[in-house]
């Protein structure tokens, strides 16, 4: 250490400060880590993007609604964001070349917007999907958490422009078809068949092993002492296999695989069991994946609930099913019960509460592999090629793919036939509007649609009122009606013994409008105009020219409103129905007679009716 004195030190006075630098801008993260459900950790880095200032404000924003208990819950949500910003700030990039070093939310502009959109749909334009309306929605929903965070960050027609969504792209309405008929039970049909074979192949393996030892004493070259060791330490491993003499026992049943599935479910077989459930319940693929053990409840009466969790169902996730219980396998609880009890062994090694315990090359697993959308895709076309389903036609000829989505659409078809198209008998597990636009509105209910339109139409026609009923002076049909007189009937309303003045009853004591059978006709006068016992004929046109009148006189009496209501039916059928049947020399001499007033005058029983 130096001995020398130093020099005192002089602070400059508060006047003599110089500037202080300008501060560091925080423009915020390019990468961030969230938790999503099922206990899934997962980081979205974002920082190899172009456009970095405009992507730190993004990904600010996805930030917020991404993880658990948040917007976007599941993994793959989350992923879907972060590819529509990937390709909107690429765009950016090709669009403003110069500036995308410097590019920020406050250049943004309407116009890049919408170029971006014209882009989306041009790109799927031959694909008919609905990416390009997804891609801006969820675009424009982090513009206005950006928005919402710094209000002045968006110039007038930026602000405005966030208000809506889209442009020009629209929202394809495809939701899938459901199987053919013979498709569907075929794929019933093999699951229910395998899961038997499952059933066996355990039952015997835990018969075989409960005759077994020690391998360590009794030897390895014996199958019993094989699933022994299996029973009490779990599937045989990789490194079991290093050991010469585990690998001669797995020898035996051919290998680690088949080995492990004599005590175990596979990932196979669990598809097998999760097939069978959906053709049965119409249960909700993810849902079904991640049943617990405890998910029978309540039973009662030959029924059980199936309990489970509909994340997508937001604030009402947690749903039941009611459905029947029984100890054979067309009970959708006894293909449970089943499952329970052949999954019993792997979820005590697992020490877990999923009920789809299984092994597979990873090892011993309770459940699939959290924020896969599809866990079970490659087994899927394995199993139904296997069972010769690929060779199967699809609606539109082509082979079958199985998808257990459409097997669910499939059994809600069923159900929406059962039910006879009542959306209130059909609706399970979601509201009639879904029920109606995502189940009941597909293409294999075309002809059912079809059909129940037709013969709605035919209905209505033949509840309609049928035309008048007008007859010749011969005796002759002058109308297109297809009800049918008898002689004496046609006999009696050209003599007039059944007159009620406007027409000629064919039985005024059997009135479709009677009160009580054989009691007389309580219609008012004119109700002869709609009633089917009415037969008009050339002797009763002068009283209908003065009926004529008289409605003619009321128009000048009553509102329109009221005159419609009372006598619109019968203008319509004298002007449209009557009186175009006959001739033009009929109606000039029975207007004549009528406009004479003296036999014809209104009866005194109609003037108390109508006034």
């Amino acid at each position: 250490m130096s001995r020398r004195p130093g020099r005192r030190v002089r602070f400059p006075s508060p006047d003599n400060l110089p500037p202080a630098p300008d501060p560091v801008p925080e423009i915020g993260p390019v990468a961030f880590s969230a938790h999503f459900d099922d206990g899934i950790e997962r980081r979205f880095d974002l920082s190899h993007l172009p456009c970095p200032r405009l992507v730190r404000h993004l990904v600010r924003a996805l930030a917020g609604v991404a993880g658990r208990e948040r917007e976007q819950r599941a993994v793959f949500t989350t992923e879907t964001t972060v590819r529509q910003i990937e390709g909107f700030v690429r765009f950016i990039a090709q669009a403003e070349p110069d500036d995308a070093e410097h590019f920020d939310v406050d250049d943004l502009t309407p116009e890049l917007l919408e170029a971006f959109e014209l882009k989306l749909i041009a790109d799927y334009r031959e694909t008919n999907s609905n990416i390009p309306y997804a891609t801006m929605s969820g675009l424009l929903r982090l513009l206005r958490l950006v928005r919402d965070e710094d209000p002045d960050a968006f110039g007038l027609a930026m602000q405005a422009r966030l208000g809506f969504a889209v442009v020009k792209a629209t929202v394809t309405h495809r939701p899938l078809d459901a199987y053919p008929t013979p498709v569907f039970e075929a794929v019933e049909a093999a699951a229910l068949a395998d899961i038997r074979k499952v059933r066996d192949r355990i039952l015997e393996g835990e018969r075989l092993a409960a005759l077994g030892e020690d391998p360590a004493t009794g030897g390895w070259r014996k199958p019993e002492n094989v699933l022994w060791h299996i029973a009490r330490h779990g599937p045989l491993t990789k490194e079991d296999r290093a050991d010469n003499r585990v690998r001669g026992g797995v020898g035996l049943f051919g290998g680690q695989l088949r080995t492990n599935a004599r005590m175990f479910l596979t990932r196979t077989d669990v598809l097998a069991f999760l097939v069978l459930l959906t053709c049965q319940t119409g249960l909700e693929p993810e849902c079904a994946r991640a049943l617990k053990a405890d998910c029978l409840v309540n039973p009662a009466r030959g029924y059980v609930s199936i309990a489970y969790v509909k994340k997508r169902a937001r604030n009402n996730s947690h749903k039941t099913l009611r459905v029947a219980d029984g100890g054979a396998l067309h009970h959708p609880a006894g293909v449970i019960r089943l499952a329970l009890r052949l999954t019993a062994r792997g979820r005590q090694h697992t020490d877990s509460d999923v009920l789809w315990a299984h092994t597979g090359r990873l090892g011993l697993q309770a459940g699939f592999r959290p924020g896969v959308r599809s866990p079970l895709r490659e087994e899927m076309a394995a199993w139904a090629a296997g069972h010769g389903i690929d060779q199967m036609k699809d609606t539109d000829g082509r082979p079958v793919v199985l998808d257990m989505r459409r097997l669910r659409k499939t059994y809600k078809s069923r159900r929406y036939r059962q039910a006879a198209g009542i959306l209130e008998d059909f609706a399970e597990g979601h509201s009639t509007q879904v029920a109606a636009r995502h189940y009941a509105d597909i293409e294999a209910h075309r002809e059912l649609h079809e059909v129940a339109v037709e013969n709605g139409l035919r209905e209505v026609l033949d509840t309609a009122l049928a035309p008048p009923v007008v007859l010749t002076g011969q005796g002759e049909r002058a109308d297109e009606g297809r009800a049918q007189l008898t002689p004496p009937e046609v006999a009696a309303a050209l003599s007039g013994e059944n007159d009620v003045w406007l027409a000629s009853c064919k039985d005024f004591y059997n009135s479709p409008y009677a009160l009580k059978k054989g009691s007389g006709c309580p219609t008012a006068i004119w109700g002869c105009m709609e009633c089917p016992n009415a037969v008009f004929t050339t002797r009763h046109l002068p009283s209908i020219y003065s009926f004529a009148a008289f409605l003619d006189r009321q128009r000048d009496e009553l509102s329109i409103a009221e005159w419609k209501v009372r006598y619109g039916l019968a203008w319509e059928r004298i002007i449209s129905g009557i009186l175009p049947k006959f001739t033009r020399q009929q109606r000039i001499t029975a207007q004549a007679i009528a406009e004479s007033a003296a036999p014809y005058a209104l009866p005194a029983q109609f003037l108390e009716l109508t006034t």
